[in-house]
């Protein structure tokens, strides 16, 4: 009998080990955003860039763009619509700030679905989009959330109870200036208002969708959901603005905003 159990436990454990072995590894969930959008939501906006630019000023991309930087360096074109493509260059040492355009949206739960290309012009180019209120007291500059896509990795984060938050900000700087490590409980607090996730950039045309339902914010390129976080911030309850910010170059071919709460 001892030999027959014995044999029976290497069996079961050969068995369970298989099993084990079979099992996927977790995956990010399937997720069709645009899909959502479509599906629950309500058009707020929608660009094709079918037009010509008038000149450099704040509103001169048009239907309802203002760009935050043109100001400063009215000298230097930031943005050329050319062939239904949004051109944007960034004049980011001249005007000491990255490029910066918003337009209207408003909800609490929605998101944007952009048509983008990285053009190979510059070695980092890069993307950051999200969105922001700033009507909203105690935030800087109303910066609610982001998604930031980089040659390297996609980072999402909640910028109203992390960075941008004006106490932890005035805090975090402190800390900055005197090129001091920050203490302990403030970088924890800050490593769970963000994540990143790899991505590697290319320079061919993708579709991206930025999705906010409640305390959630998810990130997919072409169709595909690349990065999802919760944090409380995500669930600010009015969008105001939805945000383009890029360093150096990127072309947008098409814009929709849309409304599901």
């Amino acid at each position: 009998m001892k030999p027959t159990r014995t044999l029976f436990t290497i069996l079961l454990l050969a068995s369970l080990a298989a099993l084990h072995a079979a099992d996927p590894k977790p995956t990010t969930p399937s997720r069709d955003d645009a899909g959502w959008l479509r599906e629950k939501g309500t058009p707020l906006f929608h660009d094709a860039f079918e037009r010509e630019e008038t000149g450099n000023g704040m509103k001169a991309i048009g239907n309802g763009w203002e760009s935050a930087t043109a100001d400063r360096v009215p000298q230097i074109k930031q943005a050329d619509l050319d062939g239904g493509i949004l051109k944007l260059a960034s004049a980011t040492k001249e005007a000491g700030h990255a490029a910066h355009i918003h337009h209207d949206a408003g909800f609490a739960d929605g998101g944007a679905v952009v048509r983008f290309k990285f053009p190979g012009l510059n070695k980092d180019e890069a993307l950051t989009l999200g969105f922001v209120d700033r009507e909203t007291k105690g935030i800087h500059a109303g910066h609610l959330c982001y998604g930031v896509l980089s040659q390297s990795n996609i980072v999402l984060m909640d910028s109203k109870t992390g960075v941008m938050n004006l106490e932890i900000r005035k805090r975090r700087q402190e800390y900055l200036d005197r090129k001091e490590k920050l203490p302990a409980d403030l970088e924890a607090l800050l490593k769970t208002k963000q994540i990143t996730v790899p991505w590697k950039a290319d320079i061919d045309w993708h579709e991206l969708v930025l999705v906010t339902e409640g305390d959630e914010l998810r990130f997919s390129i072409d169709g595909k959901l690349l990065a999802h976080h919760r944090s409380e911030g995500f669930a600010h309850p009015m969008k105001r603005w939805f945000s383009l910010l890029m360093p150096n170059t990127v072309w947008i071919d098409d814009v929709k905003i849309w409304k599901v709460k």
